[in-house]
């Protein structure tokens, strides 16, 4: 029976991250945190942009030259977190991150990026963080779009609802799961 309700809950995890890849869903901006080459902790926002469940990654978009490429080639490991106000629940991944910069999965992406306004954010000529003269710079080229794929290692799932809370941490296979104490 729990192992039941375990299997259930996963897969609804799963579900609705598929969805999150749509506009208007709160898991669509995700917390992502990561380590300082100087050890310190450092978080930011970050969009949610494809979901593949049998693989168990999720992908976002950066700018290459961006801080946290550069945290992430040093330490890959990092923590995405999601919160759901319709559903109620809290999603702590601990994920493992693979920066690309070229190649098929790149440049399919860049394939739809380039046809939204999001294009924008990833043609600057300066890379995120450095002073400007002006605020908007001239634009540059694709050179400096980046994908960043993460495995989803370990899910923290918390429900808080008014009917009592539950939780449970789902490991890197399918089926591993078990009950903790919210």
């Amino acid at each position: 029976m729990n192992d039941d309700v375990l299997a259930q809950v996963e897969q609804a995890i799963w579900q609705a991250l598929q969805a999150a890849g749509e506009r208007g869903h709160p898991w669509r901006l995700m917390t992502l945190a990561t380590v300082t080459p100087d050890g310190l902790p450092d978080a930011r926002n970050v969009v949610l942009r494809r979901v593949a469940p049998e693989q168990r990654e999720l992908y976002f978009y950066t700018d290459a030259r961006s801080p946290k490429v550069r945290q992430i080639t040093e330490q890959p490991r990092g923590v995405l977190v999601m919160w759901s106000p319709p559903l109620g629940w809290q999603l702590r991944l601990q994920v493992e991150m693979t920066v690309m910069t070229s190649g098929l999965a790149v440049l399919s992406a860049w394939a739809q990026v380039k046809m939204s306004p999001a294009v924008f954010d990833y043609l600057s000529p300066v890379p995120p963080g450095s002073p400007l003269a002006r605020p908007a710079p001239e634009r540059g080229t694709r050179e400096h779009f980046a994908v960043v794929a993460c495995r989803v290692r370990t899910i923290d799932w918390l429900d808080l609802n008014t009917d009592g809370q539950r939780r449970a941490r789902f490991g890197p296979a399918r089926g591993e799961a078990t009950w903790l104490q919210p």
